[in-house]
């Protein structure tokens, strides 16, 4: 199978996705991938899978690659000879953050109908954004953490009893994130957070709170990973995050009972189907006195998460051949041709 891994994007997350991609390579060991690189102006080039490495994005060198152009049914190199077509089977989104995650790319591969592994447009938009999130999951009977929600405008308060956390609602991997143990920290953490964004929620912090991640797709039936209890500090900060995305070893299932793990399960098909076809996806959980609650959508996870699956490569291969179709729409003009008919009458 050949895959194109799409991966870079105009996003704080830029350097995340980039780790992601290469971690790629010691995971898809039985398919031919094709490194698809999106620059910070948004230019495609075709990235040498036997010569990728960070230093080659950071340096610059990227650019003495071949550039791409996107065009229907695919991605094209240009030459004196005019367009050749890449060869690749489905498109994998790797890009974090802004771009991949927000529906662009989603669009694009729509539009010019190419093939891809990632969330659709409407599923891109909910998950991108954490205030959304809160509202899908609540109109699914899934339970969040309770939350405010603060624009960069608003006065800057919050009824919560301390400690609170605060988030920029569009990103992901930890940026912008503060924990705020009193009233005098707030301003600064409210601070640093619209430096990244125009809009925050302010979540209570609970402290030693069971959290489990679950990941998953469905193809022509669930494939759902093992349900993972993640060993953390306080929080992930973005330098830990980063490390923990190039992960690419299977971790060991959490020691929790049938009920729990079945309750996380149905939360998790809940959230996803049918929003989510068409991409792995990866939810994180709170467990609170045995009530499931949903913390965040991972729609594009770090490395995909394929640390949390036995088979990863082959339900990506499995994936590929389950993709939802567009519908197609037969243009015929019937009705213009009808008022021209009519007016040559008259």
């Amino acid at each position: 199978m050949n895959i194109a891994i799409l991966f870079g994007g105009s996003s704080y997350e830029h350097e995340i996705s980039i780790v992601s991609a290469i971690t790629m390579k010691k995971v898809l060991k039985k398919s031919t991938l094709t490194y698809i690189f999106v620059d910070a102006n948004r230019e495609f080039w075709l990235i040498d899978t036997d010569k990728i490495n960070s230093k080659l994005f950071s340096s610059g060198e990227y650019k003495k690659s071949k550039s791409l152009t996107l065009k229907k049914g695919g991605f094209f190199t240009e030459g004196m000879f005019g367009s050749k077509k890449l060869d690749f089977d489905v498109v994998l989104n790797l890009i974090h953050g802004r771009d991949g995650e927000d529906g662009k790319i989603a669009s694009l591969m729509e539009f010019f109908s190419i093939p891809y592994i990632s969330p659709r447009l409407e599923a891109s938009a909910l998950s991108y954004n954490k205030l959304y999130t809160k509202f899908l999951a609540r109109s699914l009977g899934v339970r969040t953490v309770d939350y405010e929600h603060l624009s960069k405008n608003d006065e800057r308060k919050t009824t919560m009893p301390y400690p609170v956390i605060v988030k920029p609602v569009r990103l992901g991997s930890s940026i912008g994130v503060s924990i705020v143990k009193d009233a005098s920290e707030l301003d600064y953490a409210l601070d640093v957070a619209f430096e990244f964004d125009t809009d925050v929620i302010i979540e209570p912090f609970i402290d030693g709170v069971k959290e489990y991640n679950q990941a998953g797709c469905f193809t022509n039936e669930w494939e759902l990973s093992i349900v993972e209890e993640p060993h953390k500090e306080e929080f992930l900060d973005f330098e830990k995050k980063y490390m923990d995305f190039s992960r690419d070893s299977q971790v060991l299932s959490a020691d929790i009972d049938e009920t729990l793990k079945i309750k996380i399960q149905d939360a998790f098909k809940k959230i996803y189907d049918p929003l989510f076809k068409g991409s792995v996806i990866r939810c994180d959980f709170f467990v609170v006195d045995s009530e499931v609650m949903l913390n965040e959508i991972n729609p594009i996870p770090g490395s995909m998460a394929n640390y949390l699956f036995d088979d990863f490569e082959g339900m990506i291969e499995r994936l590929s051949r389950h993709l939802p179709k567009d519908k197609d729409i037969k243009i015929d003009y019937q009705y213009i041709h009808s008022i021209q008919q009519a007016k040559g009458k008259a």
